[in-house]
């Protein structure tokens, strides 16, 4: 079975470079929102400062809704370095697909990100509008489409299966809640999984043995109860 690629996901500059330093971290994703969480204040010095230091691919997202800007800003983001993939949501905030802008780009050799995908309608959308050449990634909102109580099998299947036809494009495994999405992901067959910070930071757990962390867990209740001084 193919290794999985693991992405890190964060806004942090800390964060980031460590997790870059990290050689089971593959590339590294970031949005707006995360941004904004982070504190960062100008978008551009932001992401520049972060390429001096990394060259691993990275995904920078757009943060415009009408298509010329969308396109502008893609190509401003995609001159930035080899190593940049743009984000691009499959839709704009008034619900309207983004196929045409996606198609632009591709066909203009800016590698992109669809982001925020959830339905085989818009997988199928992204596929159609992604040329054979450019490299690009189906960003699939796995953890939120797992939210919603859908199974998110029949989502990464279908994408694989017209991934057949287009070599150059990688599904992505987005908005992970928690470890087990990793080994999840990798039997799907997805390319990459993109993991927050604060998941990756305990990536060292996956295969503990179980009867220690057991253990450890039942002294950790024993030990708290102690030290927080409970009697009956």
């Amino acid at each position: 079975m193919k290794k999985i690629k693991i992405f890190a996901d964060g806004a942090n500059e800390k964060e980031i470079l460590k997790f870059d330093k990290m050689q089971i971290i593959k590339g590294l994703t970031t949005n707006p929102s995360l941004m904004k969480k982070s504190g960062v204040k100008n978008y551009e010095v932001f992401c520049k400062k972060i390429l001096k230091k990394i060259k691993k691919p990275i995904s920078f997202e757009i943060f415009s809704d009408d298509e010329k800007n969308i396109i502008r800003q893609a190509k401003i983001i995609s001159s930035w370095s080899k190593n940049v993939y743009v984000k691009i949501p499959v839709i704009n905030t008034k619900n309207k697909s983004l196929s045409s802008v996606i198609k632009i780009l591709s066909n203009e050799g800016v590698k992109l990100n669809i982001t925020a995908v959830f339905t085989k309608k818009q997988i199928r959308s992204v596929f159609n509008s992604l040329n054979t050449k450019t490299p690009a990634i189906i960003s699939i909102f796995c953890g939120r489409i797992s939210d919603a109580g859908n199974d998110v099998t029949e989502y990464i299947n279908y994408a694989n299966k017209l991934k057949r036809k287009k070599k150059n494009v990688e599904i992505l495994w987005a908005s992970t809640r928690e470890l087990y999405s990793i080994v999840k992901a990798e039997k799907l067959r997805c390319d990459i999984i993109t993991v927050p910070t604060e998941i990756l930071n305990k990536i060292k757990i996956i295969g503990k043995n179980l009867d220690k962390y057991s253990l450890e867990t039942v002294q950790m209740f024993y030990n708290d109860a102690k030290k927080a001084g409970f009697k009956l």
